[in-house]
């Protein structure tokens, strides 16, 4: 058995799973319009840039879970997964987890997006293993803190060799699919590296090492 490793955000669906669940925040007026989405949009701009303070990031992001419960989070999820992720699954995406599957693969979403958006998600996949971000509960409720390792650029490599040795398997003959040069080093530490619908500069360096350069969309 050889491990299946996937991104999610623009590699499994056709988007940002944590811009988008801004916007929704937005759309439902349950943030400040005009200061979250420049701050939203800035976030989004540095980690497509490389720039990005995870921490900083997560903090942003967290806030808002802080002001409701776990069920009213729950049917928030709901309503932002009909509205925005439903309609930018990639069916190719499927295809490939199916593949992946039918080989007897374990399958993995690693993703640096928070626990919270992302778990659904990898649910609907039908992903059981998530490796993802994580934010700080206390008596049920969201503390607006990160903790742990964030799942982000090296902290992905720290996170999935932490999540091999709990499990016992092995990153020989692993496969790791991603559209972002944040994950390169995680596209370096697998055996084959694959690089979905990337970034220019995941495009450029796949170019340099040969590294197969596939499309879901």
């Amino acid at each position: 058995m050889s491990l299946a490793l996937f991104d999610l955000d623009n590699t499994l669906i056709a988007g940002d799973s944590d811009h988008l669940w801004g916007e929704f925040l937005i759309e439902q007026g349950l943030v400040d319009d005009k200061a979250y989405k420049r701050t939203n949009d800035q976030f989004y701009q540095d980690y497509v840039d490389g720039s990005l303070d995870i921490r900083a990031y997560l903090r942003f992001a967290l806030e808002p879970l802080t002001r409701f419960t776990f069920p009213q989070l729950s049917a928030l999820h709901e309503r932002f997964f009909a509205s925005r992720i439903a309609p930018i699954m990639l069916p190719k995406a499927a295809e490939l987890i199916d593949r992946h599957r039918r080989l007897g693969d374990e399958l993995v979403i690693i993703t640096a997006t928070n626990k919270f958006i992302t778990a659904p998600i990898a649910n609907k996949l039908g992903i059981a293993h998530l490796l993802a971000s994580e934010g700080e509960i206390v008596n049920q409720r969201y503390t607006g803190e990160p903790v742990g390792i964030p799942c982000f650029k090296e902290g992905k490599v720290e996170r999935l060799f932490q999540w091999i040795q709990e499990q016992q398997q092995s990153i020989e003959g692993s496969h790791f699919y991603s559209d972002s040069a944040n994950d390169i080093p995680l596209l370096e530490a697998v055996s084959y590296p694959v690089a979905v619908d990337p970034d220019e500069r995941l495009r450029s360096v796949a170019q340099e090492r040969d590294w197969p350069v596939i499309s879901l969309r």
